[in-house]
C-alpha cells in the first residue's frame, strides 16, 4: 500500500482527480467491450468432463452423428450418451448451452430428423448447430445438402434456425446461407496451447456469430479442448436458441359476441322495472298476497289515470 500522507496537498488532490477520472472512463466504456462470451465445445472425446466446475460462460455439446452409424467412446449408435449429463451440469452451474449434429453426408432430411428426435427437449432452450466438415462426409462441398438439412430442422422445430459450423471454406459459403443462418467459424492462428482470448486472430472477418479460435485450449478441468468466443451477450444467445422468444401462456378462447342486431328495450321500460318490483314488494308487505285479477287491476289503473288527466285539465294555468 502506498503512503500519500507525506506528499504535498496539490499532488494528493491530483492523484484523487486522476483516479476519479479513470473510474468515470471505465463507467462510460461501451458495453460491447465486455459483452462477448467465452466457452468450450465438447463431444465424445471429452466423456466425463466436469462441466459444472469448468470456467466457461457456455458449452456446446456434440450430441448426434449421421443417422446412428457411429460408435466411439461414449458415442453409441450415433448418440452421445454423456450429453444429458453435460447439459445438466451446464444448466445447474448457470452456463448457456448448445448442441450440434455432425453431418455424415447421408440423406439430409433423415439426419435432421435423427438430430431432432434425439434432442428435441433441448431445442428452444439452447443453441443448435450443424457441424459441416470434410471428414466422414461424402456430401462435402454440396451446399444444397446444407440447405435441405437446415430447412428440415426449421420445419421440425417450428422455426429454429441452426448455426452453421465450418472451417476452411468460410469464404465460399453461399450468400443465401450466410444471410439466413448464423455462422460458427473455426480458424486458428496457430496450434499452440492457449487460454481464453479476448480478441482472437481475424475475429469477425466473416461476420460470424461465434468463432472457434483454438483446438489446443487449456481450461481448469480439461486440456486440450476447443475454445470459442460468442460475439454477443446472453440475451443474444437466447435469440438464437428461441427466435420466437419465451413461450407465451395460452389463454382460454373468449366467448364470441353476437354479431347480429341487438334488440333495444325502450328506456321507459327500463325505468319502469324497479317501480314494478317495489310495488310488488309493497303489496306483499301489506298482506296483498292474493292480488286482484289482472283485468281488474288494469281497470283500476285506467280509472286512476283518467282521474289524473281530468284534474290536470281542470287545474288553472299559472
Amino acid at each position: 500500500m502506498v503512503n500519500n500522507k507525506d506528499k504535498p496537498w496539490h499532488k494528493r488532490l491530483l492523484a484523487k482527480v486522476t483516479a476519479l477520472a479513470a473510474a468515470v472512463c471505465m463507467m462510460l466504456l461501451p458495453a460491447t467491450a465486455h459483452a462477448d462470451m467465452q466457452g468450450i465445445d465438447v463431444s465424445n472425446w471429452q466423456c466425463g468432463i466436469d462441466i459444472a466446475n469448468t470456467q466457461a460462460d457456455f458449452v456446446v455439446v456434440g450430441t448426434t452423428w449421421g443417422t446412428g452409424q457411429v460408435n466411439n467412446n461414449c458415442l453409441v449408435s450415433g448418440v452421445n450418451t454423456d450429453a444429458n449429463c453435460m447439459i445438466a451440469q451446464a444448466q445447474a452451474s448457470g452456463k448457456k448451452f448448445g448442441l450440434y449434429h455432425y453431418a455424415m453426408g447421408g440423406n439430409p432430411e433423415a439426419e435432421a430428423q435423427f438430430f431432432y428426435r434425439n434432442t428435441s427437449n433441448y431445442w428452444r432452450h439452447g443453441i443448435v448447430a450443424l457441424d459441416w466438415e470434410m471428414d466422414d462426409n461424402p456430401a462435402w462441398g454440396n451446399w444444397d445438402w446444407v440447405r435441405r438439412f437446415m430447412r428440415e430442422c426449421e420445419r421440425l422445430s417450428g422455426g429454429v434456425r441452426p448455426l452453421l459450423y465450418t472451417a476452411p471454406v468460410a469464404s465460399t459459403i453461399p450468400s443465401d446461407i450466410r444471410a439466413k443462418y448464423g455462422l460458427w467459424i473455426a480458424q486458428y492462428a496457430n496450434t499452440s496451447p492457449t487460454g481464453y482470448q479476448a480478441s482472437p486472430w481475424m475475429i469477425g472477418v466473416y461476420g460470424e456469430a461465434m468463432r472457434q479460435y483454438s483446438s489446443a485450449g487449456v481450461v481448469n478441468t480439461w486440456s486440450p479442448i476447443d475454445l470459442n468466443i460468442f460475439r454477443g451477450e446472453a440475451w443474444q444467445w437466447d435469440l438464437y436458441s428461441n427466435p420466437a422468444g419465451k413461450t407465451q401462456t395460452t389463454t382460454p378462447p373468449q366467448a364470441e359476441k353476437p354479431t347480429g342486431p341487438r334488440h333495444r328495450r325502450h328506456p321507459w321500460r327500463l325505468r319502469q322495472r324497479p317501480a314494478a318490483a317495489r310495488r310488488a314488494r309493497r303489496e306483499l308487505r301489506q298482506g296483498h298476497g292474493d292480488r286482484q285479477p289482472a283485468t281488474q287491476r288494469h281497470h283500476y289503473r285506467r280509472a286512476a289515470a283518467d282521474d289524473r288527466r281530468r284534474h290536470a285539465r281542470d287545474r288553472p294555468l299559472r
